[in-house]
This record gives structure tokens, sequence and C-alpha cells, in this order.
């Protein structure tokens, strides 16, 4: 006891906890929850993930990566087509699958590619600047 107030002395290993927020109290709860559900990750995105075929990571990467330098204005799904070398139609079964399966692309009412996770040409409250300059919205 020291000054009449009982003093416990607590060890834990600050390396096997997290903090936990809510309200006005923060508490330390064992992170072997989280550690379990990290675990999880990998085996989650490769279910996730099979049905892609090299094409439809070139169809979404170059979405992604486009879509900023276009100024505000969707991609025409023959332009994307053109650009990559595919055929047309091959180009659009994807885009239609990577809407289906994922939701990493989406057209609007026109058939171009306005969304492509993580931007958009679509206004949201998400404002992207890029180191080169460019803006767009965040998905």
């Amino acid at each position: 006891m020291r000054d009449g107030k009982q003093v416990v002395k607590v060890e834990t290993s600050e390396a096997n906890t997290l903090l936990v927020g809510g309200g006005e109290t923060i508490s330390r709860v064992p992170d072997t929850g989280l550690k379990a559900a990290l675990a999880k990750i990998p085996d989650f995105f490769a279910t996730r993930l099979a049905f892609m075929t090299p094409e439809h990571h070139l169809v979404r990467n170059f979405a992604v990566r486009e879509l900023p330098y276009e100024n505000g204005r969707p991609i025409k799904v023959d332009r994307l087509a053109a650009t990559l070398g595919l055929p047309t139609a091959r180009v659009h079964a994807i885009v239609e699958d990577l809407e289906r399966h994922l939701f990493f692309l989406v057209r609007n009412e026109a058939g171009e590619i306005s969304w492509a996770f993580p931007v958009t040409t679509e206004p949201t409250p998400h404002r992207l600047q890029f180191s080169t300059g460019e803006r767009i919205h965040g998905a």
C-alpha cells in the first residue's frame, strides 16, 4: 500500500494484446482472434479470385490505372480492348465477369467503365489526388 491506496502491479505482454476503444474507455484484449482472422485472409482471397484469368487481371488493372488519366470520363470497353490487343467480345465478357463476381468494375448506363475500385468517375464524397497531379473520386 502506498498513501492508503493499494498498488497492483499487472504484468502483461503488450505484444500480444490489442487496444479496443468504446465510448470513453479503452480496453486491452488478446490478439488471438485477430491473428486467427488474418491467417484466413490468403485463403479467402484465393477463393474469391479463383475465377480470374490473367486477362481478367489485365483488364481490371488497366481500368484502375487509366481511369485517373481520363479527365473524369469513363473508359469505353471497345477502346480498352483495342489498347490491350484483346478481342472486343472477350473484353466485354471479362468486364461482365468482374461486375458479377467481385464488383471490381462497374459500367454506367452507356456500358462504359465508370468504377474501377478504388477509383470512379462518378461523384462521391471522396476526392483523390495523385502525386502526378491527376484527380479523381474515390470509390
